[in-house]
């Protein structure tokens, strides 16, 4: 207990030196007295534990989730639905959907059931749910927490995008806009099995160069056309799903949706450029994907054999496309999970070389060479970082006094909080903004700073409302915006969503 009360000291110190570090890009201080109520209706919930958190919490305006993979924030019940409406069958072994041997065969074969009998079957039905999620899991000798999270993965994915992605934007919107959120950056791998292809055909180079007009001289992009039509007929799904063009439109179809190309990083060099390549090709081209990132566990083998070559593709092609925005998953890493030299380079390689403009979980940064200085770094350039603190528990055992957000606040970095793999957690924003009131003493304000970090750090175009001064002299959020600040949030869908968390704001702290 007295090690708890000093982390909570500690953590509020830093929160404080936080709230006191000003930059061009945070909002300005406020002090009026809806402000000052609502952080003290916080503080009484937060005297009364998780409970009247969650209650309190619930409802205030969180702005956006910068850090969330598609197919992790589905929950498992759904995958068990799609499953059975698509007629898969799961291996009793792995508790893994898998195709139908013979699609015109009544029954699913020997060791195999239908998905569908788990909609009859509770027994079945639950140990599904276990499979595809983190609920009940209970470490033990030979798996880890880390090793069911990754597993989850491989046990749905023969459930089709093709045919059920419009499903998945739909449920994860809607329960961003029960939560009060605004905006969703959501991590998706689209096809890419021609770009594989060539990379298998051409093999690696080792001039990024030659790799580069090779791929694209054999058809690269051609890919591109299918991915785009993938998005286009998802998004479209969505908005019928929740009567976005009608008088009765749901409330989910408020919540804006741009993604991130995936690329997965525990591949052949080869396959890894080629498919890094294509995502960048595709965000140039199509203004939904607004970048890229790097996914797949970060301590398997390929992904630190080849970390470094990695960051030196992404800085070769970040010059030739200048434009695509890069958030990198980096430092999601703990002591004993990698060697000691395992743990001292990755976020600043990804920061100084990698060209990222956010990091994804951070945890290991005490561990690298020279972290202070690579904190002042990080903070000096305004690079934000995406905070995942169940995700940071569950796979690494990171937790409390363990977890560096302290000393991300403490240096003045930019940090947001963020779901990960809501699904495969069974959390939602909500909860983690409860975690971290309660793991670290973060008062309202750290919290209110957080949800504008997530849209000033988004990558949605346009100019910030807080660095322009098309709208100095007014209160953000109003309903009566001059004519330059019009013309601003006209203009910057990333100054009219933040104009938007102000309004919302200003009536959730009316409220109290």
């Amino acid at each position: 207990m007295q090690a708890r009360s000093l982390l909570r000291r500690a953590v509020v110190a830093a929160a404080m030196i936080c709230a006191a570090h000003v930059s061009a890009q945070t909002a300005p201080a406020q002090t009026d007295n809806a402000e000052t109520r609502t952080a003290k209706a916080f503080e009484a919930a937060h005297q009364q534990g998780p409970l009247a958190l969650q209650a309190f919490l619930a409802g205030m305006p969180k702005g956006g989730d910068l850090h969330n993979h598609l197919s992790g924030a589905v929950y498992a019940e759904s995958w068990i639905a799609q499953a059975a409406i698509d007629g898969l069958c799961v291996d009793i072994a792995t508790s893994s959907l898998l195709d139908k041997p013979d699609a015109a065969a009544p029954n699913c074969g020997n060791g195999r059931r239908p998905a569908a009998d788990a909609l009859n079957d509770q027994h079945f039905y639950d140990t599904l749910v276990d499979a595809f999620s983190m609920r009940s899991f209970v470490p033990y000798a030979g798996h880890s927490g880390h090793d069911q999270f990754f597993d989850t993965f491989g046990r749905f994915e023969a459930v089709s995008p093709q045919q059920h992605m419009g499903d998945w934007l739909n449920e994860v919107s809607v329960r961003a806009a029960t939560q009060n959120e605004q905006y969703l950056e959501l991590m998706v791998t689209p096809p890419f099995a021609h770009a594989a292809q060539l990379a298998r055909t051409i093999g690696w180079q080792d001039h990024f160069d030659v790799m580069r007009q090779r791929l694209l001289a054999h058809g690269l992009k051609d890919e591109m056309a299918t991915d785009e039509q993938l998005l286009t007929q998802a998004l479209a799904e969505r908005r019928r799903q929740q009567h976005c063009d009608t008088a009765k439109a749901d409330d989910g179809c408020s919540v804006q949706i741009r993604f991130l190309y995936q690329v997965l990083r525990g591949a052949a060099p080869e396959r890894v450029f080629a498919q890094t390549l294509l995502g960048f090709e595709l965000a140039s081209a199509d203004p939904r994907w607004v970048g890229i990132n790097f996914v797949m566990p970060e301590d398997g083998y390929l992904s630190m054999r080849d970390y470094t070559l990695h960051m030196r593709m992404l800085d070769y092609l970040h010059h030739l496309y200048p434009k695509v925005h890069i958030s990198l998953h980096a430092g999601e890493l703990a002591p004993g999970l990698v060697p000691p030299d395992g743990l001292r380079f990755h976020i600043r390689q990804a920061v100084e070389m990698g060209h990222a403009e956010r990091i994804g979980h951070g945890v290991d940064v005490m561990y690298e060479d020279h972290p202070e200085a690579l904190l002042d770094e990080m903070a000096a350039h305004h690079v934000m970082v995406e905070i995942n603190l169940t995700s940071n528990d569950v796979i690494l055992g990171v937790r409390g006094a363990d977890h560096p957000l302290p000393m991300y606040l403490k240096h003045g970095v930019p940090v947001a909080l963020s779901t990960d793999d809501e699904g495969v957690s069974r959390i939602d924003l909500t909860h983690e903004y409860v975690r971290a009131a309660e793991d670290f003493g973060l008062g309202y304000l750290t919290l209110k700073q957080m949800a504008r970090n997530s849209l000033t750090y988004s990558f949605l175009p346009g100019d910030s409302l807080w660095t322009s001064n098309a709208c100095q002299n007014q209160t953000p959020g109003g309903d009566h915006p001059g004519a330059a600040c019009h013309h601003l949030l006209d203009s910057s869908a990333k100054a009219a969503a933040q104009w938007e968390l102000e309004r919302r704001l200003h009536a959730f702290e009316d409220a109290h």
